[in-house]
């Protein structure tokens, strides 16, 4: 999984062969079609490793905070990017190479979006004068945020964007923006 994720990293999914893979794991092709189906099985398990890898980091993170829901969203995003910064071939294969390398891979992405549009939704404070598709949004511009981070090879840096993706995902909760209304 580690050298579908550094080979996509570096050439893209697309390019990777099955024989670039097990030449750089160090492993036989009949060692790999035994584990895996092929490489789309590869990149799935990858993903879906990763994903569930954040996840406990950022659910981790958040039980360990005292405070309200504003110190949980700061400690979760701080989770997020810090594994960015940590694991970027694997982030580059999550939030880049999975939106196109086959059908199957982008609805995973889709869906892992969606799982943190969810944990948005239960952490944040609910307010019928926001519009319903708020998380999504707020969710969807991390995404976007952090995808460009990574396309541009700076996923080192990835939590130096900590203060102002907080700032972002806070602002439509607390009132500031568009319309300034006090909450």
């Amino acid at each position: 999984m580690d050298a579908l994720a550094e080979l996509s990293a570096e050439q893209g999914y697309e390019a990777t062969k099955i024989s670039d893979i097990v030449k750089r794991a160090g492993v036989a092709r009949k060692t790999l079609y035994d584990n895996f189906e092929g490489k789309e099985e590869v990149f799935l398990v990858a993903f879906d490793t990763a994903r569930d890898a954040v996840v406990e980091r950022i659910e981790t993170r958040c039980a360990g905070v005292e405070g309200g829901w504003q110190e949980k969203v700061e400690a979760g995003l701080a989770a997020f990017l810090g594994y960015v910064a940590e694991e970027p071939a694997l982030a580059r294969i999550c939030m880049i190479e999975a939106l196109s390398a086959t059908p199957t891979t982008t609805k995973r992405y889709e869906d892992a979006l969606q799982g943190f549009v969810e944990m948005a939704q239960s952490s944040a404070p609910r307010d019928e004068r926001l519009p319903e598709t708020v998380d999504e949004t707020l969710i969807g511009g991390v995404a976007w945020i952090v995808y460009r981070q990574i396309r541009r090879g700076e996923t080192e840096a990835a939590e130096e964007l900590l203060p102002e993706l907080t700032e972002f995902m806070m602002t439509p909760y607390l009132g500031v923006g568009v319309g300034g209304a006090d909450k």
